[in-house]
C-alpha cells in the first residue's frame, strides 16, 4: 500500500491523481481542515485518513499496511513571520517521517527542493553534486527544506531506503492563483516591472510523473533534480502575458526599488493586518539568477520534459 502525504496540495493531488489513473489503491493523509481539490474528489481509489506528520502517534497509526511512502506535505513561505512553522513543518514533520520508515522498513521518495542544493561554481549550471552552504541572508525556506533533507540522509545512514527529488518553480494549470499561480496573477492584473534574476522552471505533471519512475526504480540514496527548463524572470512573465493576450512587463525593479517595495509592503502589512504583498526574503531571491542541470534526471528515467511554453499557455488558458 502507498501512502502520500500533503495529498491534497498542488504536487501531491497531481501525484494521486496519476497513480490513481493507473489503477493505484493508496492511502493519502490530509488535516482536519484541508480541502480535497476537485481533481482527486471522491475518488474511490483513495482511503483518506486525517493526520498531521507533527503528530507522531496519528501518524504512526497511518502507517499500518505502508510499504511505499510519498512524502509530499511541505510549507512554502518567503515571509519572515512563517519561520517557526516552516521549521516545524519542513524539518520535524519530515523527521517523524523518515523515522517512522525507517522503523517500519518502508521506501521513500523525499520532495525536497532546488532551495536545498547550493550554488553553482562560476559559469556553470546546479547539479545535485552542489550541496548547500550555510548563508546569513538564506530565507528560512531554504533553510527548513535544506534541513528536511537532511533529516532524510540521516535515515538513509541508518539503513534506510529512499530517493530525494529537488524540484525548481513547479506550474500548473490545477495550481489556481496560489502558490506559483500568484505569479500568473500579478502578470494578468497588470505587473508592470520584472527583476533580473533567473530560475528553473517545470511543469508539474512532469514532476509527477518523475516521482513514480524513480520510486518504481532501483535508486537509492540519491538525489535528483527535477527542472524542464530555465528561465529569466523577464522572458517568464513575457510569456505569461503573451498567453493573456497583454502587455508584458516592460521595466526592471533594479535592487534599491525592491528594498523600498519590500519596507513598504511591511508597513501596509503592520496597518491592514494583512499579509505583506512583499517580503525581503521574496525581493533578494527575486534577483537571484540560478541556473539547473537536469541530465542525471534525464539519464536515469529518460524523461522528456514538456515545453514550458506549452505549460505556460495551459495555466493561463485555464
Amino acid at each position: 500500500m502507498i501512502l502520500v502525504t500533503g495529498a491534497t496540495g498542488f504536487l501531491g493531488s497531481e501525484l494521486i491523481y496519476l497513480l490513481t489513473s493507473q489503477g493505484v489503491k493508496l492511502r493519502a493523509l490530509k488535516r482536519e481542515q484541508s480541502v480535497i481539490p476537485d481533481l482527486i474528489k471522491d475518488n474511490p481509489l483513495i482511503e483518506w485518513v486525517v493526520a498531521d506528520i507533527n503528530d507522531l502517534s496519528d501518524l504512526e497509526d497511518a502507517f499500518e499496511g505502508i510499504t511505499n511512502v510519498y512524502h509530499c506535505a511541505a510549507l512554502v513561505s518567503f515571509n519572515p513571520k512563517d519561520k517557526a512553522a516552516l521549521l516545524r513543518i519542513n524539518i520535524e514533520g519530515t523527521s517523524n517521517v523518515v523515522s517512522l520508515c525507517t522503523a517500519f522498513g518502508v521506501r521513500l521518495l523525499h520532495v525536497s527542493s532546488v532551495a536545498a542544493l547550493g550554488n553553482a561554481k562560476k559559469g556553470a549550471l546546479i547539479t545535485e553534486k552542489d550541496f548547500w552552504e550555510y548563508d546569513v541572508k538564506a530565507h528560512s525556506y531554504a533553510i527548513s527544506k535544506y534541513e528536511g533533507e537532511m533529516e532524510v540522509w540521516r535515515g538513509i545512514a541508518e539503513g534506510l531506503d529512499a530517493v530525494i527529488v529537488n524540484p525548481s518553480v513547479i506550474i500548473g494549470k490545477s495550481a489556481g492563483f496560489e502558490g506559483s499561480g500568484a505569479i500568473f496573477k500579478l502578470v494578468k492584473d497588470g505587473l508592470a516591472f520584472y527583476t533580473k534574476g533567473a530560475t528553473g522552471i517545470v511543469d508539474v505533471s512532469d514532476v509527477a510523473k518523475s516521482m513514480i519512475a524513480l520510486m518504481n526504480s532501483t535508486e537509492t540514496a540519491e538525489r535528483f533534480t527535477i527542472s524542464a527548463e530555465n528561465y529569466h524572470y523577464k522572458d517568464f512573465f513575457e510569456e505569461i502575458a503573451k498567453g493573456y493576450g497583454i502587455k508584458a512587463p516592460a521595466k526592471e525593479a533594479k535592487p534599491w526599488m525592491l528594498a523600498i517595495a519590500w519596507r513598504t509592503a511591511k508597513l501596509a502589512s503592520l496597518l491592514t493586518r494583512k499579509p505583506a504583498a512583499l517580503t525581503s526574503d521574496a525581493a533578494r531571491s527575486s534577483l537571484n539568477e540560478s541556473l539547473y542541470c537536469n541530465e542525471k534526471i534525464k539519464k536515469t528515467i529518460g524523461i522528456e520534459f514538456k515545453p514550458l511554453k506549452q505549460s505556460i499557455a495551459e495555466v493561463c488558458k485555464q
